[in-house]
């Protein structure tokens, strides 16, 4: 039986909440479209041989704005046949104590096996720098900071960051990445 065919299956409908945190990404581009060096290209490759189906991946794709980023997070998911789904952060970033925690939490309960990647554009904005707890605003950042790393370390599932800033991101994070891939600067 084919390795892919065995791992990948098709996602299934998403609930509401879902679709209002995340927008849904038709992977139509290929690994030929990509216009990245064959250094770039060979690591995704190798990302979709190695990814099974059934254990947490985290990547970070490395570059700046306008670097093929998110064309690159179509071609992974149209190669292991997966949906892909771009969270969109303002959806799931709460104005009040607890908001933030109870989107993750639904954003990776509706995610869980269900043969999705969730690419999270613009990641900085989520996974930035812990800081020193001046008062209780600092203390509840830190607190969902915490608690997506969790999510993400006991999400069974593909997950792509795409910060704009890579020295932006918590160190804790970083430890935690499977693969990165740096993108070149546009010319």
């Amino acid at each position: 039986m084919d390795k892919k065919r065995s791992v990948k299956g098709t996602a299934r409908l998403m609930p509401s909440d879902f679709a209002r945190m995340a927008k849904h990404i038709k992977p139509r581009t290929t690994w030929d479209r990509l216009p990245f060096p064959q250094s770039t290209l060979t690591k995704l490759k190798h990302i979709s041989r190695k990814y099974t189906g059934d254990d947490s991946v985290v990547i970070l794709f490395s570059g700046a704005s306008r670097a093929g980023r998110t064309m690159a997070a179509k071609a992974l998911a149209n190669d292991l046949r997966l949906s892909l789904y771009q969270v969109d952060l303002s959806a799931v970033v709460g104005k009040y104590v607890g908001d933030t925690e109870k989107n993750l939490r639904r954003l990776f309960e509706a995610a869980k096996n269900s043969g999705t990647i969730l690419l999270l554009d613009e990641a900085d904005a989520l996974f930035g720098k812990r800081s020193e707890v001046k008062d209780s605003h600092d203390r509840y950042a830190n607190m969902d900071l915490m608690y997506l790393l969790q999510r993400i370390e006991s999400h069974r599932g593909l997950v792509i960051l795409s910060p704009n800033l890579k020295s932006a991101i918590d160190g804790a994070f970083i430890r935690r990445l499977r693969f990165v891939v740096n993108f070149p600067t546009a010319a």
